[in-house]
């Protein structure tokens, strides 16, 4: 066989076909809480008989974005679903669990338990929600329990703010709460803070681990 020449390959006769590049995978399906939360909007607005357009007047969110809430294809602020559930007249709470804000019947239950396994929970890009004692009928305030994901200020595509007043104590790690204003807040384990809710803020964890918060909003 003749040398091959500088510069060239020989050809193989030989050699299989290149096989085709292998399928590819589908995308995971949407995490679970997020679907679930979506399936109870729908609820919730069919049966207000309002449709993506008239619930994106009435509440500022978006239509593409209420219509991806719906299919749990994306996780969005607190601020967003307070502002869905004012629209829908309706408490937070029924976004994560439908017996949330049930018209009393009779006497209302003296006590209402909850526990962070039976939580309802949703998981944001900063923050990791559990709502606390949904199934509480004609609730004036919303208890969660929050997990600080978000370190920078940047992780934020702007500052959270909806009406109403905020208390949040530390139960683990530390938090510094940013507000718009310029002033900053620093809270080590067990420390509280108390403050206006319509002033913008963000929460962001300053220890080695995410911390976890308790927080109680009223909106009156």
């Amino acid at each position: 066989m003749p040398a091959a020449r500088p510069g060239r390959r020989l050809r193989r006769t030989d050699a299989s076909p290149p096989s085709p590049p292998p399928p590819s995978a589908p995308p995971p399906p949407p995490p679970r809480d997020r679907q679930r939360l979506g399936e109870h909007l729908r609820g919730i607005r069919k049966s207000a008989r309002l449709t993506l357009k008239a619930l994106s007047a009435r509440s500022g969110v978006a239509l593409s974005t209420l219509s991806k809430i719906e299919l749990g294809q994306i996780s969005v602020s607190y601020e967003k679903l307070a502002a869905v559930a004012r629209a829908l007249e309706v408490d937070i709470g029924r976004l994560f669990d439908p017996r949330a804000g049930a018209a009393l019947a009779g006497p209302g239950p003296v006590v209402v338990r909850s526990t962070l396994a039976d939580a309802p929970r949703y998981d944001a890009d900063n923050y990791d929600y559990r709502m606390l004692v949904t199934g509480f009928p004609g609730k004036r305030m919303t208890p969660l329990h929050g997990t600080i994901v978000a370190r920078q200020a940047a992780e934020f595509a702007d500052f959270v703010h909806h009406p109403g007043q905020e208390f949040v104590m530390v139960l683990s790690g530390s938090v510094r709460i940013c507000f718009e204003t310029g002033e900053v807040v620093d809270l080590k384990r067990q420390e509280s803070a108390y403050f206006d809710s319509g002033v913008g803020h963000k929460y962001l964890s300053t220890s080695r681990s995410d911390a976890q918060i308790l927080v109680v909003m009223s909106e009156r």
